[in-house]
């Protein structure tokens, strides 16, 4: 069973219906017990980095989204889910992420002919061999929506990059800790593909 964590974040009917195109049992939820007796958990988002630590500490699910990562539970971020999972956000300076990945969600610099937010397809860099990606060739596109991009501490961490004016760290992995900038679930056969090696895990 997939657990979708239910924050007021948006964007969990689009995640849903991917998990479901897979054939997967789905929850969307902020219950403590039910993510953690999930196989898989996702936290989706769209919004501000503020307002969603906000949301998380207000319920406690910050001290669940730990518990589900400590117990070596897959977990997946997806846009603001990755941005949550790092350390701070120039988006809400002083508000301190979830702190469970080094680094820190920088915003996008502005640059001429470059709309921000940056909103489209752009093509990935694949490196370090990342288990999302079994399958997905070196340049695939997939679909970005987002004005603060990720600059992770450790590059080691970085299972694919792309280029908006800056380099942005698209997409990380470390043990149990997988994230996208990117929305799979927006992504055509490319996303499907990726969130069926998570799924498969």
């Amino acid at each position: 069973m997939i657990a979708i964590i239910d924050y007021d974040a948006g964007n969990i009917k689009s995640v849903e219906k991917a998990m479901l195109l897979l054939g997967q049992e789905v929850t969307i939820t902020g219950d403590r017990e039910e993510i953690l007796k999930a196989d898989k958990v996702i936290l989706p988002g769209v919004g501000a980095f503020g307002d969603a630590m906000g949301n998380l500490r207000r319920t406690g699910l910050d001290r669940v989204i730990r518990e589900t990562v400590d117990k070596g539970i897959p977990f997946l971020g997806i846009c603001l889910g990755l941005q949550l999972l790092f350390e701070r956000s120039d988006e809400a300076p002083g508000v301190e992420g979830l702190g469970i990945l080094k680094g820190e969600i920088l915003r996008i610099p502005e640059a001429d002919g470059l709309k921000i937010p940056h909103m489209g397809w752009n093509s990935l860099h694949l490196e370090h061999n990342g288990r999302l990606f079994r399958g997905i060739r070196e340049g695939e596109y997939v679909y970005f929506v987002h004005s603060y991009y990720l600059k992770a501490e450790d590059e080691n961490i970085v299972k694919a990059s792309t280029e908006y004016g800056v380099h942005i760290h698209a997409s990380v992995e470390k043990d149990n800790v997988f994230a996208c900038q990117f929305h799979p679930e927006k992504s055509s056969d490319a996303g499907i593909r990726i969130l069926k090696n998570f799924v498969e895990l």
